[in-house]
């Protein structure tokens, strides 16, 4: 998984681990209008017919897959059916994570001209995958439009060293870094969705399932309702489905490709926002363009197009979040030129790079005096305690 190869920052290859090329802090010699002059205008064109062939697509394999498992496996012989059930497990869970982008896509207004479409399609393929869709395209939202701010980003906000819990320093060793990832990609992203783990920091308790918590305003509360009754009514077709098919069939079918789906999600979110090339800002620091920058796009191979790009798109994507993202790649090559020494890709294999910035990522802290343009304001990542 990943194409291999080393951190790629303004067009060098890295030779060793400690070259890597920071992204640079100081102000770009380019605007967001210059960077948009560089893409073709068709790149900012949806198709509501191009967009819904995705769906059917994706659909069309998951359930092609499902039927081969629920059909044909149990006629298959020891050891046999021991394997084929956990490649169905994989290949499931990579191809629900494509829905869970494209319903992403819904969030960002890229799926279609028409935003009752793209919240209609978004609802339903999100609340599908226990996603509560208009809670999570609220919060989105914001993240997109305070990325890399200390104050005010929503996901993936690194701690200062002060602030980390008292038992971090026993985890950062080989078995302490083991549990953390496990934990995390499994249980990541529903205590992100139940109680902010890893969010912003609220002064009480904040909840992607409460209409009334610190993340919404009082004229966003009914679309929180909505996607709790499309929650809701999903968890209530599950509780048929077992009753009917027995529990273990449900975790066969759907669970365990459903726990791929959330650990795919941590860890592409994690990657494109952990590196230790990245700064983060605080509010003397931050503006939109350097923090929208501040993102890594990765290599996954054969799962960048099965994720629909948005692996190795991922800075064009928080540039033109409303771009489709049959035409982010294009996009990404056109902007290569203008954004150059600020264009951030590594393309470590994803295996190896999840190690390494759970190894080097671990807390952050200025630069003052560190010989690389310091500032109270802009903070690094760090690992030694």
């Amino acid at each position: 998984m990943g194409a291999g190869g080393r951190m790629l920052v303004d067009g060098k290859k890295e030779e060793k681990r400690g070259s890597v090329n920071r992204v640079p802090i100081e102000k770009p010699p380019f605007t967001l209008g210059q960077i948009k002059q560089a893409i073709p205008p068709h790149c900012f064109r949806r198709s509501l017919l191009r967009s819904f062939s995705y769906v059917v697509h994706d659909l069309c394999l998951a359930s092609l897959f499902y039927y081969i498992a629920t059909s044909y496996f149990h006629f298959l012989p020891q050891p046999f059916s021991n394997i084929a059930w956990p490649v169905y497990w994989v290949l499931q869970g990579c191809i629900l994570t494509g829905v869970w982008v494209i319903a992403h896509e819904c969030g960002h207004h890229a799926f279609s001209d028409y935003q009752w479409v793209d919240d209609t399609v978004g609802l339903i393929l999100h609340s599908a995958l226990l996603v509560p869709y208009f809670s999570w395209k609220i919060s989105h939202r914001r993240h997109h439009s305070n990325t890399g701010s200390m104050e005010r980003d929503e996901v993936f906000v690194p701690k200062p060293k002060s602030k980390l819990s008292c038992f971090a320093k026993y985890l950062n060793n080989p078995p302490g870094r083991v549990l953390s990832l496990v934990v995390t990609l499994t249980l990541g992203w529903p205590m992100y969705l139940a109680f902010n783990v890893s969010g912003r920091y609220y002064d009480r308790l904040a909840s992607h399932y409460n209409p009334y918590g610190p993340i919404y305003t009082d004229r966003e509360r009914l679309q929180v309702y909505i996607s709790d009754t499309g929650i809701f009514a999903v968890i209530y077709v599950l509780y048929k489905i077992a009753a009917t098919k027995g529990l273990a069939w449900l975790l066969c079918t759907y669970g365990v490709p459903l726990l791929i789906v959330n650990a795919f999600l941590v860890l592409i979110t994690y990657l494109q926002h952990t590196h230790s090339a990245l700064p983060h800002y605080d509010s003397s620091e931050w503006d939109w363009l350097r923090g929208a920058l501040s993102t890594m796009d990765r290599d996954y191979g054969v799962l960048n197009k099965v994720f629909h790009n948005i692996t190795d798109t991922h800075v064009a994507h928080h540039l033109f979040s409303t771009m489709p993202h049959y035409h982010a790649m294009e996009a990404t090559k056109a902007i290569k030129p203008i954004l150059g020494k600020y264009y951030p890709f590594d393309g470590t294999p994803i295996y190896k790079a999840m190690w390494r910035e759970a190894k080097e990522c671990l807390y952050v802290e200025p630069d003052v005096g560190g010989g690389g343009g310091g500032s109270k304001g802009v903070f690094w990542y760090r690992n030694k305690f």
